[in-house]
Parts: C-alpha cells; sequence; structure tokens
C-alpha cells in the first residue's frame, strides 16, 4: 500500500522501487504503471517540503 513519504530513507527506497520499475516493460494502465505514477508523486511532494528553494529576488 502507498502511503506519504515522510522521511529521506522513505523517499530513497521509494526511488529506489521508481529506478526498477523504470527498467521493466510496464504496459499503460497496469497495477505497475499506477505504481510508478503514485509514487513519482509521493516523491515529488516529499522532495518539494523536503529540499525548499529560495525565491528569486526581484531588483
Amino acid at each position: 500500500m502507498l502511503k506519504p513519504i515522510k522521511t529521506k530513507q522513505e523517499c530513497s527506497k521509494a526511488l529506489e522501487r521508481v529506478y526498477n520499475l523504470m527498467q521493466k516493460e510496464i504496459i499503460p494502465n497496469s497495477i505497475e504503471s499506477d505504481e510508478l505514477e503514485y509514487l513519482s508523486k509521493l516523491i515529488k511532494e516529499f522532495e518539494s517540503k523536503e529540499y525548499k528553494l529560495p525565491k528569486p529576488q526581484h531588483n
């Protein structure tokens, strides 16, 4: 079951799973393609909170 990523360790495991899924020939709309999509979204959400970029300075 997929759940929100809360730690860097969980993110690392999710990235490893994404890598493994990307090495396969995944059929669109399959369980694996859905898993890849959900994991990607969860990773993006975690990284956007964990690694905040500074706001650009306007002169």
